[in-house]
């Protein structure tokens, strides 16, 4: 089984239930392909970059999971049978992308914007004349830094 991340965007004119409803149309379509539900996000209505089918907003879903490889062309035709999607990406992650989406879940997970500003406050570390990195101390002594 592959890690797969599908994005895709809902038309804006649906309500809330409508909208629900072709997220678990979808998710039904997911189990019934025996595939894992790892993660699901809402990203709610977002302006589009530029317009699809005469509309500039619509409503942003993000679903991971594990799959076969069969999985995302059955997926893909649910897609575009769906008049109410205006746009879909389903994309197998490397072992890079796993390992970054698992990490992103535990940082949202763990608090969101806190959480995120102390891991970047241990990985750099800045005072007067020194600057710390991770496994690595520059001084102004040695050169230019680069930083």
């Amino acid at each position: 089984m592959n890690n797969y991340e599908t994005v895709f965007i809902l038309t804006p004119v649906l309500s809330d239930a409508q909208m629900k409803e072709a997220v678990e149309k979808i998710k039904d379509v997911l189990i019934a392909q025996k595939a894992e539900i790892v993660n699901e996000e809402n990203w709610g209505l977002r302006k589009l970059a530029y317009p699809i089918n005469k509309k500039t907003t619509g409503f942003y879903q993000l679903i991971e999971f594990k799959a076969n490889p069969t999985v995302v062309s059955v997926l893909e035709t649910q897609f575009r049978r769906d008049e109410r999607i205006i746009r879909f990406l389903a994309f197998r992650q490397d072992k890079f992308a796993a390992e970054y989406a698992a990490k992103r879940r535990n940082l949202r997970a763990s608090g969101g914007k806190e959480a995120v500003k102390e891991a970047k406050a241990k990985e750099i570390v800045v005072k007067e004349d020194i600057v710390i990195l991770p496994g690595l101390i520059l001084t102004e002594d040695e050169g230019n830094t680069g930083l």
